[in-house]
């Protein structure tokens, strides 16, 4: 295949996404190939600014069609400015989270009005879609405890209760289901060498760099 590819890591809290991008980052890069690494919500300085006001502050400080308004605004920014000219350049984007997780936290889990969430991705995302999402799935549980032994503060989203991430899995796993062209489950409770063996035969089997 000629030209830019672009892959989404998605996934509940403590799954390894970012350990994933990171590392495919580097295998991609070792083919030859040019990689922009990025993350959501952020990517770009201005949408590195909503970040800061997202995963801040308590976990009610947004309602959840607050959040998705705010993530779209973030959203428009990284694709005008970095995701987008990537592509057209050739190069292959890998992105911890994008739509998908606005689908998942503040539409299945948070209760926003789907038709609001399609609405803005149709707005804001339009053609550029993931050609490849790797949803690293873990139980709920597992991905917590993960996160409480990191030693650092949680975040708005990770502290919301067991029952919001049991929905929020559920929600991308029908996500997977529901887009088998495009999405492909990797069992993040192995190991993370297992977890990366598993990603790269997914984008081999895919997308053949």
């Amino acid at each position: 295949m000629s030209g830019g590819r672009f892959i989404t890591f998605e996934g509940g809290e403590g799954a390894g996404k970012s350990t994933q991008a990171r590392r495919l980052r580097e295998r991609l890069e070792a083919a030859g190939y040019r990689v922009e690494l990025t993350r959501e919500p952020g990517g770009s300085p201005g949408a590195e600014e909503i970040r800061s006001l997202l995963v801040s502050g308590e976990a009610e400080r947004w309602s959840a069609e607050a959040e998705a308004l705010l993530l779209y605004a973030a959203r428009s920014d990284h694709l005008d400015r970095v995701i987008r000219p990537a592509l057209s350049r050739g190069d292959w984007v890998v992105c911890d989270r994008f739509a998908d997780s606005t689908r998942a936290y503040q539409g299945a889990a948070g209760g926003t009005s789907p038709a609001l969430v399609r609405a803005l991705e149709h707005e804001v995302v339009g053609a550029t879609r993931p050609h490849l999402t790797l949803v690293v799935d873990l139980p709920p549980d597992a991905g917590m405890a993960r996160v409480g032994g990191r030693g650092e503060a949680q975040t708005r989203f990770e502290s919301r209760d067991l029952e919001f991430h049991q929905r929020l899995r559920q929600a991308f796993l029908e996500i997977a289901e529901a887009e088998p062209e495009r999405c492909v489950v990797i069992d993040g409770a192995r190991d993370a060498d297992a977890v990366a063996e598993a990603v790269w035969a997914a984008v081999k089997a895919r997308l053949d760099p």
